[in-house]
């Protein structure tokens, strides 16, 4: 979570449904944690799907082979 000197004051209008919803589902105490939450949520994963596309981007580009054991992708 950021520490209080890189914190910003802001001012948005967002949907109060949502903002229950996150905060039911992320477990959040306050709507300010679940938005946080939520944005490292989409931060992190966001990453994650960066790392995946190059590990397979590294893939492809080694001349890796997949094969089709089982005969499922000939359909």
């Amino acid at each position: 979570m950021a520490t209080a000197r890189s914190r910003a004051h802001k001012h948005f209008q967002l949907d109060a449904v949502k903002i229950k919803r996150a905060q039911k589902i992320l477990r959040a105490k306050t709507e300010t944690e679940a938005i946080e939450r939520a944005l490292d949520f989409t931060i992190n994963e966001h990453e994650s799907n960066r790392l995946a596309f190059e590990a397979n981007e590294r893939f492809f580009k080694s001349g890796g082979e997949i094969k089709d054991v089982y005969g499922k992708l000939d359909r």
